[in-house]
């Protein structure tokens, strides 16, 4: 056993999918800061040199094997342990989600193998990897033997996996343990994905870990947005007691602890500008038999949508958006992500009334604007919606009405990638799940752009998002960017004469309700009735979720919020009888 007062640093970064050197660079950058600091080993993130998800990039050889050079030539003061794919061995014909430990002096080798690869929601890793069957015994030095594992291999012994695997990578390390084996302490390099209901999750996988194997368990999760997938970081350490201390989240840094004290652990942020302005984060420190602290629901989604466009632009080089406002709370609230993530001056909201608009949408959307700090034109469709109709005026004569609404929006859609592309800026979609799921919304119109910041936020929540983020400004002094109008006024889509939404969707607390309880909990038609829904509504909602999976599959990528969002998590036939 080590002696007392080991301090390991978990380094919670925020990798770039590809950047491999880059990737490198930054694990250098967050160990030599922990050295700096007192720590005596650290640990990354899982596949922190390729960046998590890889995905496809995992099937070139040539990808894979750069990855294991890349990480073998990482320079550090201390003991490392990095994640990172590694190349196929000769009895191996797939590649390994792997780790290779670093110790200055020491040549750079192979230190452990993922085993248990999750085939579920967002994950496919079956496709890429190779199981292993070894447990993950690490020998540091004479006298420091640690545990390692990656990810799903801790998450099968708390039983909050939905497969059944043919082996339990913790109870190995126990049966290690239990043959003369001491272990100072185990880790998991983690890229846990986020999800609203999350974080309650990973305490009890540490917790479990901690308990079984008798002394401290470490995570190290990854954070940032990578396309939909978000990571919020809160990297968890726990003692076989039931204590648990944890890292901020949504925010890069190193989590320092001391493993004999609980009570030690230290949050090292990035310099102001590449964490979070002015950071105050710190460590949380969570007793046993409590939980940590659930932040307000408006809150934690702000922070995540935000982080996933500011990624998704900051890792594709976009600097310039485009949005179209309409007064209404989707575009407001997406305007108001857009001036976080790339600054308002960088930022340009297109009002496009129609004949059809209110008087309060092009005032809701300048006071919006106008306290964002953003830029706003305002263009009239009324005329090119004039000439449309009326070059089409026979086949529209008798036609569904449907048609005649979808001319203005896709008439908005044309002018706002108009304006994108003359700006070399990327447009994003306020549509939000709410409507995706019903086809509340119009192909090549309003679903045009290259993210949906909303899409995977059922309406409810977004009014939660919108009242988060006029506390943040009222909190700064400065005015709250979201209308009282906009917040209480009956949403519209504004396509025909006083036209509202509930004239054709039930109430969104009770769409929403439906929705939710039969996409993320799978509750079939009969389980809703029985809830108290009425039976005609759930099967019209339910009916109408199938009829419109088209749309889904030609939605723009849109962070992943919930426990089950269209795209990755929602597989859908396109083609079936429903």
């Amino acid at each position: 056993m080590y002696d007392m007062g080991l301090v390991v640093a978990l380094l919670q970064l925020n990798p770039k999918v590809g950047d491999l050197e880059g990737n490198a660079a930054e694990v250098e950058r967050a160990v030599a800061l922990a050295a700096e600091n007192g720590a005596d080993m650290a640990i990354t993130s899982e596949l922190i040199i390729s960046g998590y998800p890889p995905r496809d990039l995992l099937l070139d050889p040539e990808f894979v094997v750069r990855c294991a050079e890349v990480t073998a030539n990482i320079e550090t003061p201390i003991p490392l342990i990095v994640g990172t794919p590694l190349p196929p061995t000769a009895d191996r014909h797939l590649p390994s989600n792997g780790t290779m430990r670093l110790v200055p002096g020491r040549k750079a080798k192979v230190a452990t193998r993922k085993q248990l690869l999750p085939t579920y929601d967002v994950f496919d890793e079956l496709r890429y990897f190779e199981p292993d069957k070894a447990p993950g015994i690490l020998r540091l030095s004479d006298n420091l033997s640690i545990g390692v594992t990656i990810c799903e291999d801790a998450w099968q012994h708390a039983g909050e996996v939905p497969a059944d695997y043919d082996a339990d990578p913790i109870e190995q390390l126990a049966a290690w343990q239990h043959q003369g084996e001491p272990l100072a302490l185990s880790v998991n390099l983690s890229s846990s994905p986020y999800h609203l209901h999350k974080e309650g999750m990973r305490g009890d996988v540490v917790r479990a870990a901690s308990k079984t194997l008798g002394h401290p368990y470490l995570l190290c999760n990854q954070v940032g947005g990578n396309d939909d997938l978000l990571f919020d970081g809160r990297s968890l350490v726990a003692w076989p007691d039931g204590r648990l201390a944890q890292a901020p989240a949504w925010c890069m840094g190193v989590f320092l602890v001391d493993i004999e004290d609980s009570n030690s652990g230290r949050w090292l942020p990035w310099p102001a500008g590449e964490c979070c302005d002015e950071c105050s984060c710190d460590v949380e420190t969570i007793a046993a038999g409590s939980d940590p602290k659930n932040p307000e629901t408006g809150i934690d989604l702000l922070a995540a949508i935000t982080t996933g466009l500011g990624d998704y632009c900051r890792k594709s080089g976009i600097k310039q958006l485009v949005i179209a406002m309409s007064g209404g709370l989707d575009s407001s609230v997406c305007a108001a992500i857009a001036c976080r993530t790339v600054g308002p001056e960088n930022v340009l909201g297109l009002a496009m009334p129609s004949r059809y608009s209110s008087d309060h949408s092009l005032s809701d959307a300048k006071a919006t604007a106008e306290a964002l700090g953003m830029e706003l034109h305002t263009h009239s469709i009324s005329e090119l919606h004039d000439a449309a109709e009326a070059e089409l005026s026979d086949e529209l004569a008798d036609g569904n009405p449907v048609a005649l609404e979808n001319i203005q929006s896709r008439l908005r859609g044309m002018m706002i990638m108009a304006l994108a592309n003359s700006r070399n800026a990327m447009a994003i979609t306020t549509g939000n799940k709410s409507e995706l799921a019903m086809g509340y919304c119009t192909l090549y119109g309003d679903m045009v752009g290259g993210y949906a910041p909303l899409g995977d936020l059922y309406k409810t929540e977004v009014y939660a998002v919108a009242h988060a983020i006029n506390s943040e400004a009222e909190r700064f002094g400065d005015k709250a960017p979201i209308t009282e109008s906009t917040l209480t006024k009956p949403p519209s889509a504004e396509l025909a004469p006083d036209q509202l939404d509930q004239d054709t969707l039930p109430p969104y607390k009770i769409l929403d309700s439906i929705l939710e309880s039969h996409i993320e909990s799978g509750a079939s038609a009969s389980t809703l009735i029985d809830l108290g829904h009425d039976e005609k509504m759930v099967g019209w909602i339910l009916k109408r979720l199938h009829d419109n999976e088209h749309k889904r599959w030609q939605m723009p990528p849109a962070p992943r919020v919930s426990n089950r969002a269209f795209g990755q998590g929602w597989r859908q036939p396109l083609a079936a009888k429903k």
